[in-house]
């Protein structure tokens, strides 16, 4: 390794330093590391045998991170020694690979579950274990010899400690092999405690119970315990990330007909539960209601709005009410199944969302109605406007209630929050109002809906309650209200994991791999992790990063290729092979398409690189033709899907299930599969996919109609079957299901309970499909432990002393204010610092070209960037885009723009007021700044100040040059 990576690796270690610490196994790697001097090596030694292993390794740390004089490639020799000691999870991170925010939050519950759990653990047979954790991998020789030997000196308890001392330093997936070791040698008790399956029934949270005899409101009820949990996952996607930004906005017709009429007039009933969780709110106070999915938390807030509504009326004030959703089609579910089912023939119900087709003014809409349903972007971007005194603008004090549902959003960075920080800021102000004998401005009571508020990554239950504490703060509640069912009246879907083997031969993998590393060889890269994998990709995108800002087209072109051939892996493991071919053949096409000009005013160059690609996947066509057509050669976790969901509809009279699987695709690919397969049809399978609405992916996105149509026609039995992102876990309102199968995916706990809560029929299944050894089954068991956790806070929660509940939250609300005032005058900060556009220049991402500089570049409201001058008009072609024909307010999208050297996306062709203007993707260019080459993924990462598009100057010119046209041609 170079210097300069020695010195990067120096960075690493100093950045990683905590974690590191903990990871390290000091003494065995000590005798491999023969760059350190003896002294040096002695005084490690001595730091282990008076403090431990965690300071001796952060003693190790130091020295390496402090001393310059080790021989040039001493970085390459520690990262061997670590891997050699088994430390692989150490060397990840030193190698600046660390995994993902939410994998490693989830390894890091296990390590504190370990912990939590220990004095129970070292109960094990130790020597059994060991042997186990040998065989999976888990422990080196050396680590099973002192272990044994630790238990022969001290006996089996000795022994077991430094068993999962060990056991915790390894990468993630070692917990689920833990479990494998522990239901090998017949510790079935310790594998329910690690799962958190209760042993009894007194450790069940009670906080309220349901009278015997009742059924459960509107459909039947599931079982879920309440819980929380703060953020969804990496990987989860909302049905619309639609946060609507048009200024513009619409309410949709009345077109409901009788039926609307007819079940309005219906009285709302509640149960005994419900009523009690409603109590605090109709004495007018803020509160949180937290109800299990299906147990009617929104028929509450329908009956808590009329009992508000008819209060004010009776004091003789106004009153309104706003109820805030954060996906585009609850606004439309909310209006026809409950708020103006139950209450449009008393008073005016409205809903408003960026897809609604008619364009009114909000604060009209506002006006005119007693009860608005809307999406939150809607309501926080009016009330920016208000603040910064446009007359289009609304405020908090125009209204009386704020329903908020899903309310376990309400956090940084949230929408729900942005609004609640402006309800906390005047709630504070009118404090000092009051003081200075000033009348205080009025704020609505708030009323927040979640099924499962999450714990936030809690390690233990302090943090678990600091969690809830925070989400109560965050709304303003004077308390969180939940309820707990009884065994017969909670029906919790019956759970399994059904484990697939991992796959015994791969030839189909092994061709896309050699491939691979044809491609390696050909652009000289040394990979440091193995393909198919997460690491591979984090590997191969740093590289293409790097080699766009060297315009390095070789290695940029290679890596781009080798990130397609990296998913094509990870999808031959998850969904058929032929999928995993048609997604590479696809990509080649388009490839190839694009170096074909749509007109002849030029030829694209094709390098001898981009040739040697195509050719390469050519050659291995064939031979991946034919072994995607071996069924034998199928994952085995397909095989397990096919047996789960033959089974549910072999044994149920009426089974109605949803598969939710991790991407657009894979949710597309199953659907496809299950169609094509005669034995689905057998057992009378109709099969359909729900997809996500953002365009963000490969995947064309579906439309809020289509959305809508399979909706429908799974509610009434058209589909018996949905495969779905995680987009129908939360808030949709879906039809009830007899069992529910994650496919492959698992991401926090509340998601877990979303998803399991669609099973609401009698007698409801709820499984997990899962490949041995892949970490799936880990984290689902560290789910179900936050689940039990976030239980336990809730209670806690709501059994505090009032004084301190109140100073808490006070605390963590005063937290919040000052945070966003310190937030705000930032970014008024670095608004003012921002440069001149002349300070950069954008070149293609692709074949290294210069585009333009930034003096070319304005702004169309505040948010496209574009360049409309002449000299960029002879640099690129336009090609049609069919996913992206869809009408942005007052400008549309054509096609997109493409560099004419190389046939690089560039960005896209916006027609704005009839004027057609280049819109550029700041993601295709490699930016010179400074005389720095830069990659950037968003236009909002540049410093940079641009001017806004002059309308009224390019029609002009535009005119004046269409003159000058006609004149020619008379």
């Amino acid at each position: 390794m170079s210097c300069d990576q020695d010195a990067e690796t120096r960075h690493v270690l100093g950045c990683f330093r905590d974690r590191l610490k903990r990871l390290i196994q000091v003494e065995p790697l000590l005798d491999l590391l023969h760059f350190l001097e003896p002294d040096r090596k002695d005084r490690i030694k001595a730091k282990f045998r008076e403090e431990g292993d965690i300071n001796a390794a952060a003693f190790l740390i130091d020295e390496i991170i402090h001393s310059k004089n080790y021989a040039r490639g001493w970085s390459r020799e520690l990262i061997a020694a670590l891997e050699t000691v088994g430390c692989r999870h150490a060397a990840k991170y030193v190698l600046n690979s660390p995994p993902e925010p939410t994998e490693e939050a989830e390894n890091d519950s296990c390590v504190r579950l370990i912990d939590l759990l220990q004095l129970t653990l070292v109960s094990m047979k130790t020597g059994d274990v060991c042997a186990h954790c040998r065989a999976l991998g888990l422990l080196t020789l050396e680590d099973q010899e002192n272990i044994m030997k630790l238990t022969e000196n001290q006996g089996n308890i000795g022994g077991a400690r430094l068993l999962l001392k060990r056991l915790v330093k390894n990468e993630a997936g070692w917990f689920s092999k833990f479990l494998q070791a522990l239901e090998d040698t017949e510790h079935h008790d310790l594998v329910r405690e690690l799962r958190g399956e209760p042993c009894n029934e007194d450790e069940a949270v009670s906080v309220k119970t349901v009278e015997e005899g009742e059924q459960s409101c509107s459909e039947t009820m599931p079982v879920l315990p309440p819980v929380l949990s703060a953020n969804s996952s990496l990987l989860s996607e909302d049905l619309d990330s639609s946060v609507d930004s048009s200024g513009g906005l619409c309410t949709s017709a009345d077109n409901e007909g009788e039926y609307l009429k007819l079940e309005s007039k219906r009285d709302i009933v509640l149960r005994d539960y419900q009523m009690e969780v409603a109590r605090p709110a109709l004495e007018e106070k803020n509160i949180i209601i937290c109800l299990p999915t299906g147990s009617g938390k929104t028929r509450v807030a329908v009956y808590i709005t009329k009992k508000h509504l008819e209060r004010k009326k009776q004091m003789g004030q106004p009153g309104k009410v706003v109820v805030l959703v954060n996906k585009v089609p609850l606004v439309e579910q909310h209006y026809k199944a409950e708020f103006g089912r139950f209450l449009k023939h008393q008073y005016s119900v409205e809903r408003v969302s960026g897809a609604s087709q008619l364009k009114i003014s909000f604060p009209q809409i506002i006006e005119q109605n007693d009860i608005i349903i809307c999406t939150a972007q809607i309501l926080e971007n009016s009330l920016a406007k208000a603040k910064n005194g446009d007359e289009d603008g609304i405020k908090l004090s125009q209204f009386t209630l704020m329903v908020i549902d899903e309310c376990h959003h309400t956090k940084k960075g949230g929408v729900y929050n942005h609004i609640m920080i402006r309800y906390l800021s005047q709630k504070h102000k009118n404090q000092l109002l009051k003081k200075q004998e000033k009348s205080p401005v009025p704020l609505p009571q708030i009323l927040g809906l979640t099924a499962s508020p999450g714990v936030g990554g809690a390690m233990n239950q302090q943090m678990a309650e600091e969690h809830i504490l925070q989400i109560c703060a965050n709304l303003d509640a004077f308390t969180i209200k939940t309820t707990t069912f009884k065994e017969e009246e909670a029906k919790t879907p019956y759970k399994r994991i059904a484990r697939a083997e991992e796959r015994k031969e791969d030839p189909f993998g092994d061709v896309i791999k050699k491939i691979m590393d044809e491609i390696h060889t050909h652009a000289d890269l040394k990979p440091l992790c193995d393909p198919g994998t997460q690491y591979y990709e984090q590997w191969v995108v740093q590289k293409e990063q790097n080699a766009a800002k060297e315009e390095n087209q070789m290695v940029r072109v290679c890596a781009e290729h080798l990130r397609q051939y990296n998913e094509a892996l990870h999808q031959s493991n998850t969904i058929r092979m032929s999928d995993a071919f048609r997604f590479l053949n696809k990509y080649h096409t388009e490839e190839l398409k694009t170096k074909s000009s749509p007109d002849e005013e030029g030829t694209i160059t094709i390098t001898d690189t981009e040739r040697f690609l195509f050719t390469l996947f050519k050659d291995n066509k064939a031979k991946l033709q034919e072994l995607m057509g071996k069924p034998q050669y199928e994952n085995n976790s397909l095989a397990q899907l096919k047996t789960s969901i033959l089974k549910e509809f072999s044994t149920r009279e009426r089974a109605r299930g949803i598969i939710f699987t991790r991407t657009r695709l894979s949710a597309i690919a199953l659907c496809q599969w299950i169609q094509e397969n005669p034995k689905f049809d057998e057992v009378g399978v109709r099969a359909s996919y729900l997809i996500g609405g953002g365009d963000q992916s490969v995947v064309k996105p579906m439309t809020a109609a289509e959305q809508k149509d399979v909706l429908n026609k799974f509610r009434d039995g058209q589909i018996n079957l949905l495969i779905a992102t995680t987009v129908a876990e939360e808030g949709l309102d879906i039809a009830e299901c007899n069992f529910v199968i994650r496919y492959c995916l698992v991401t926090n706990e509340i998601a877990m309970i979303q998803a399991r809560g669609r099973g609401r029929a009698e007698d409801s299944s709820y499984t997990l499909v899962a490949e041995a050894g892949s970490g799936v089954a880990e984290r689902e068991s560290v789910n179900e432990y936050r689940e039990k956790m976030m239980s336990t806070a809730i209670v806690k929660v709501c059994k505090m002393n009032r004084a301190d509940y109140e100073k808490k939250t006070r605390e963590f609300q005063m937290q919040a204010i000052i945070e966003e005032k310190v937030k705000i005058k930032k970014k008024l900060l670095k608004g003012m610092m921002k440069e001149p556009p002349s300070k950069i220049s954008l070149s293609c991402r692709q074949c290294s070209v210069f585009v333009c500089s930034g003096e070319d570049i304005e702004k169309i409201e505040n948010m496209h960037h574009v360049n409309v001058t002449k000299q960029f008009s002879k640099l690129f072609t336009v090609r049609e885009n069919a996913s992206l024909q869809e009408r942005l307010l007052d400008y549309e999208t054509n096609g997109v723009i493409a560099c004419k050297n190389c046939g690089q996306q560039w960005g896209s062709m916006m027609l704005y007021k009839s004027i057609e203007c280049p819109c550029l993707h700041i993601k295709h260019f490699v930016v010179t700044y400074s005389s720095k080459k830069k990659t950037f993924s968003k236009w909002s990462e540049l410093p940079i100040k641009f001017p806004a598009f002059d309308y009224t100057q390019h029609a002009d010119l535009l005119v004046e040059d269409s003159e000058e046209e006609d004149l020619e041609t008379d």
